[in-house]
């Protein structure tokens, strides 16, 4: 999934700032930054974004003002100097609040937030072509993944291990089967039990109802069987 984003501030440096952030952060792509909450709005119109940061102590149309005018599906993340508006912030349903000077520790923090909010409600707008990777949080670091390495995905509770190609032990990160079920492709991944998603094109062939990846053995469901056994008949996949 990749969000999105603006930044809106009055003070070129804030703005080079979270320019610098967000080109860092691998799920945010920047749309376009702007001085004035008002330029930002004309911007909207035309080109609606998932996420903004934004100052709230602006000339004119103030941060607080645009957020109270925006759509529920962009949100905004505040950006500024003065404490005293965080309650205020959160009653235009603000995902989060930032204090300058910001961290890039925070400023992830914050981001991850919005792409948590947005995979719960739904997938952010595409933002060009089918992706060919995935982006997940590992330990205390952000890692992107192949989707053509990946042999399959088993759910632990609220983690997921990733297993790979040539990789002894497999990715864990914090996140649900059901999110990573939606964010992968339906033409090469395919849920095959409560635990387990495979890419059926990675494994080395199906015995006793069981999907084998060398010397893993993944079962397959009852209520999964047929959806699998149509999908490797739509992708033209034999079974040996």
């Amino acid at each position: 999934m990749t969000l999105t984003c603006m930044v809106i501030d009055d003070e070129p440096l804030a703005v080079e700032l979270l320019e610098g952030y967000v080109r860092t952060t691998p799920f945010l792509t920047l749309q376009g930054s702007y001085c004035s909450a008002t330029a930002a709005f004309e911007a909207l119109q035309k080109t609606p974004a998932d996420l903004l940061f934004c100052d709230i102590q602006m000339p004119g149309l103030s941060g607080m003002d645009l957020a109270r005018l925006l759509p529920e599906r962009t949100r905004v993340v505040f950006t500024t100097a003065f404490s005293s508006y965080a309650v205020e912030g959160y009653r235009v349903n603000a995902l989060d609040y930032l204090l300058k000077p910001i961290s890039y520790q925070d400023f992830l923090a914050a981001a991850e937030k919005a792409l948590k909010w947005f995979g719960m409600s739904g997938p952010a707008r595409d933002t060009g072509g089918a992706a060919d990777s995935i982006i997940v949080k590992t330990e205390y670091r952000l890692l992107r993944i192949p989707l053509a390495s990946i042999l399959y995905i088993e759910g632990l509770k609220d983690y997921v291990k990733i297993y790979l190609k040539d990789a002894e032990q497999p990715v864990l990160s914090l996140m649900s089967m059901k999110f990573l079920e939606e964010e992968l492709p339906s033409d090469r991944f395919i849920r095959v039990h409560r635990s387990f998603i495979v890419q059926p094109s990675n494994m080395s062939y199906v015995e006793h109802g069981r999907i084998v990846f060398g010397k893993a053995r993944i079962p397959v469901s009852d209520t999964c069987r047929q959806a699998f056994l149509n999908f490797l008949s739509a992708h033209s996949i034999c079974p040996r």
